[in-house]
């Protein structure tokens, strides 16, 4: 049996979900995350919809159209998982999506409280944990060092061989305990044909004599025209 919604009850939900779904999406903008302020406000929006929806039609639409929601912004959260190297990164942002859809249909079922209360709990989950993550998941030897420093490392070199050149990179630092690998970029260069290879580098102590070993060892590479290192930062006691 259908049951019935006046439009009022329907646009207080539909204003609800959209109240909390930006407040997860708040946080995600001002992170500069890809699913920001409009995306988890939509997705909050349409998973309160749908139930409603489902609310409209009756019987066991309601449950159907539920887990058709579970698996629909899995889809919509595959999008935004992207693989960099040896990095995955996206997942998040998806789990972000995923909680998003889960308020708005909370929201949509008329469990008001429980939304509000799933909507904390997610923002809360990324203001309190993310630094606590961060330092958990920081590499033992920069943990117990008394002093970081931080390099950034440049490799100038035709497009053909960038790859090539990234795998060398890789290797040079992956074979060394001493340093960590921040990030990892590529940029056109004005001049064709040419390739800027940027890496940011931790390293436990300053490791100026290692920096200079890899440097020489990719500048004999063939198609290779300028690879140099600079200390961008010391930091002390993290």
């Amino acid at each position: 049996m259908k049951k019935e919604m006046n439009t009022l009850d329907f646009t207080i939900r539909l204003l609800l979900s959209v109240s909390l779904g930006a407040a997860i999406g708040f946080e995600r903008q001002w992170r500069q995350k890809s699913a920001g302020l409009r995306t988890n406000t939509l997705v909050s929006l349409g998973a309160t919809a749908f139930m409603l929806l489902s609310i409209r039609i009756g019987g066991d639409a309601t449950g159907r159209v539920a887990s058709y929601i579970i698996s629909g912004i899995g889809f919509l959260g595959a999008g935004v998982i992207m693989k960099d190297g040896m990095t995955v990164q996206g997942l998040n942002t998806a789990a972000t999506i995923w909680c998003s859809a889960a308020v708005g249909a909370l929201v949509g079922m008329g469990f008001f409280e429980e939304s509000a209360i799933v909507t904390l709990f997610v923002v809360s989950v990324h203001l309190i944990l993310r630094p606590l993550g961060q330092h958990i998941g920081r590499p033992q030897f920069l943990k117990s060092s008394v002093t970081q420093t931080e390099y950034v490392f440049t490799i100038k070199c035709k497009t053909e061989i960038e790859n090539h050149m990234r795998i060398l990179l890789l290797q040079q630092l992956g074979n060394n305990e001493k340093l960590l690998l921040k990030s990892l970029s590529s940029d056109d260069n004005e001049e064709s044909g040419q390739i800027i290879i940027t890496a940011e580098i931790y390293a436990s102590s300053q490791q100026d004599s290692l920096m200079e070993k890899v440097a020489s060892l990719l500048t004999i590479e063939e198609k290779v025209t300028k690879v140099s290192w600079e200390i961008v930062g010391t930091q002390s006691d993290l």
